[in-house]
């Protein structure tokens, strides 16, 4: 087993605008039939004029005056997991791509040069930028096509950890997604080394397998065994705190996929990414689930974990043995290191294997690629038991608008449904600017939903006003989740599952302002 042992990052060291009116009419931009339009007025598209004064007040009054510049190269390539060599697609010839740091306020200009044979976009999750730069084909800007450049350029406003990917088909199944860290210059009192862990499954690659082949399957064979999406009448409690089996949180079914490989930094157990650090520091972990198909229980072997921030936003802080990430999530820890060598297991939560990694603060015996903590046996913390710190709260306020959004399975096949209908059927759900918004997502299937709002963030809504700030909240099997938002940042914003296979059968929608 060889190791490779990076220093920690030492704490705070430190195209063309597109023009969307090819697209045709608003219904065309929002990907579907007319019913984009509706009696309270027309729809705000991309390219509108409310968009742009949107991203005016934010350069206004967040801005830094600085721009960071960053290319992404979209290509084919050979990736070495470590041991494994598989051919995929990624940004830069690396997995996963080059990471992106900036400052809160920062101006992001980014090129993303296309050279896959399909067209591709950058999605930019967890950053409420301006819509016409959000990267969904169809809605918020066409797909890049083969051989073309774009540039995304954006005001990032808020700190937090998140990361970009692709949003066409599958294509974030392969190795397109990189780590994003938004900066606040006012953090640093509480940790002493930084180190970003992206978690990924993977199988693109290995024994001819592709993800789209993996889509293709499902489809043709239906809901494997176990995934049944059955609406079982009576409906549980509120999501917060409903997860009480330690053994099974997210219910006894939680994936449809099964991946020969977890990895940690784009490596496998038997050639694992490691941290270097000093025994007593302080190491601020930001970790980011960019699975598709699963979700991760995540330790640090002989170590408390203290849970400081959820998708990018403070919480009160909560000190546990393990912490469970659903797809799509961000979670940043504070662990202070003991002295020896230490492993990093990130569990497929309900699967066969971990990712790996390891911290080494001085002597000691490797642990082994198979080791499993028992800190991964206690209760883990989630998103839903979380707290907003008291200074990003909402403000009290009861909605102006309710949307119900039920989750369904078509037992018909591999047919994932909001509100009964799949993406090319859907309804979109309508908001003026201004607004506070509540989404009610109630699950009726067998299987948890990660559900992610793109261009905004909610808070999860708990008897005292005062759930986590978050843009991907898990919806257990059985359960509704509430969440509550500000329509501050108008245009065409895609609703959907983080589960990359049910999102493309079906589970997905659209948040459209209208005036």
């Amino acid at each position: 087993m060889i190791e490779k042992f990076p220093s920690a990052r030492p704490r705070l060291s430190r195209r063309n605008f597109l023009v969307l009116a090819g697209l045709g009419t608003a219904a065309t931009v929002a990907g579907f039939s007319n019913r984009a339009t509706t009696s309270a007025g027309s729809t705000v598209r991309p390219d509108s004029a409310a968009v742009n004064a949107a991203e005016q007040v934010r350069r206004a009054n967040m801005g830094t005056g600085r721009t960071v510049a960053a290319s992404l190269r979209a290509r084919p390539t050979t990736i070495d997991l470590g041991g494994v060599l598989v051919d995929t697609w990624a940004y830069n010839d690396q997995l996963p791509g080059p990471e992106i740091r900036l400052n809160r306020g920062d101006l992001l200009r980014a090129d993303l040069v296309n050279e896959l044979p399909d067209e591709s976009t950058i999605h930019w999750h967890g950053i409420a930028m301006r819509n016409d730069m959000d990267g969904v084909p169809g809605l918020t800007q066409p797909g890049v096509a083969p051989n073309n450049t774009f540039t995304y350029e954006f005001l990032a406003p808020d700190a937090g950890t998140h990361w970009l990917h692709s949003h066409v088909g599958m294509q974030f199944d392969r190795g397109l997604y990189a780590p994003v860290i938004v900066e606040d210059p006012a953090d640093g009192a509480d940790y002493d080394l930084e180190a970003v862990l992206v978690l990924d499954d993977w199988l693109d690659g290995v024994a001819g397998r592709t993800p789209d082949q993996q889509l293709d399957d499902l489809r043709r064979d239906g809901m494997p065994m176990g995934g049944m999406g059955i609406d079982h009448g009576a409906m549980g409690g509120m999501g917060m705190g409903a997860a009480a089996d330690a053994d099974a949180p997210l219910g006894s079914d939680t994936g449809d996929v099964g991946y020969p490989h977890y990895l940690i930094n784009g490596t496998l157990p038997a050639d694992p990414f490691g941290v270097q650090a000093r025994p007593g520091q302080r190491v601020r972990m930001r970790i980011i689930n960019a699975g598709a198909d699963t979700a991760f229980r995540f330790s640090v072997g002989g170590h408390q974990l203290t849970v400081t921030h959820s998708d990018g936003y403070p919480v009160e802080p909560v000190t546990g043995s393990s912490l469970l990430i659903g797809m799509g999530e961000r979670f940043d820890v504070i662990v202070t290191l003991g002295d020896g060598v230490f492993p990093i297991v990130a569990a497929a939560e309900g699967k066969q294997g971990q990712g790996f990694a390891l911290i080494r603060t001085g002597a000691g015996q490797t642990p082994e690629p198979t080791v499993r903590p028992v800190e991964l046996d206690a209760q883990p913390i989630m998103g839903l038991q979380l707290r907003s710190r008291e200074d990003v709260r909402l403000g009290r306020r009861e909605p102006d608008r309710v949307h119900d959004l039920t989750l369904g399975m078509d037992m018909s096949g591999y047919r994932w449904t909001i509100n009964g209908a799949t993406y090319d059927e859907h309804t979109p759900l309508d908001v003026l600017e201004g607004q506070r918004v509540r989404l009610r997502f109630v699950n009726r299937t067998m299987m948890f939903h990660p559900m992610h709002l793109h261009g905004h963030t909610f808070q999860v809504v708990d008897d005292q006003g005062a759930g986590a700030r978050k843009d991907t909240t898990l919806v257990l099997p059985n359960q509704t989740v509430e969440v509550d938002f500000d329509a501050t940042n108008p245009g065409q914003w895609m609703v959907h599952c983080h589960n990359l296979y049910h999102g493309e059968a079906g589970m997905m929608t659209t948040l459209s302002y209208v005036e």
